[in-house]
């Protein structure tokens, strides 16, 4: 089955310094609220949110229960517990509300940019502190800035992650290794998310994102 992954970050006031790449990612919480809305209606679009900020725990997730709908949180273990980032008690809640956690990294550094070493460490010890909090596996990872190449996969592969979440956009198949996904951002209007999520991708714009993964996935 052929499905949608929506991905947020930030929803309601910014709570601390952001640069203007990430300031387009947070969402105002109407906005994101009309997104969910849309959402109810399309049982093939999943739902994703990165970072671990704040808004996940104190909007994010009582706006998902009154909707019946699940996500899966992707988190930076070094941010938990930090100033306007989710606590542990709060991904303790996450997971008890039937939410689902991902690794994000350490420290939300691009993956393409780090030694060998730095990689190993950010796949390894960032799942390992995850699993230490959540008491179960935890077996999908988001790439930070959606930034991947041959040297990143293979790091993800060998680390046993099931799953790698990307920012490719366009469609996905459920059990795919790579799972592509749409950020929405303040930018988009409702009517493009509506159109992403009843239409697809058309096939010309799928097979040009097909063809940057196949790039990405060998430089």
């Amino acid at each position: 089955m052929s499905l949608v992954i929506l991905n947020f970050h930030g929803v309601g006031q910014v709570p601390r310094n952001t640069d203007d790449g990430e300031r387009n990612v947070w969402l105002s919480e109407t906005y994101f609220e009309a997104v969910l809305d849309l959402v109810c209606d399309h049982s093939h679009v999943r739902i994703t949110v990165d970072d671990g900020n704040c808004s996940d725990f104190e909007i994010v997730l009582p706006a998902l229960l009154r909707r019946g709908l699940r996500a899966t949180f992707f988190l930076c273990s070094d941010r938990l517990d930090q100033p306007a980032f989710l606590s542990r008690l709060q991904v303790h809640e996450l997971q008890a509300q039937g939410m689902s956690i991902g690794s994000h990294g350490i420290t939300h550094v691009p993956w393409r940019m780090l030694s060998s070493d730095h990689l190993q460490h950010e796949l390894v010890e960032s799942r390992r502190a995850l699993e230490a909090v959540c008491g179960i596996p935890v077996n999908s990872a988001a790439c930070p800035f959606g930034d991947y190449d041959r040297r990143v996969l293979n790091g993800l592969r060998e680390s046993g992650y099931r799953f790698v979440y990307t920012s490719d956009g366009g469609d996905t198949k459920e059990n795919n290794w790579i799972q592509a996904r749409t950020t929405v951002t303040s930018l988009m209007s409702l009517e493009e998310v509506w159109q992403l999520m009843q239409l697809g991708t058309s096939a010309r714009r799928q097979w040009n994102i097909n063809l940057r993964k196949f790039y990405k996935s060998l430089r």
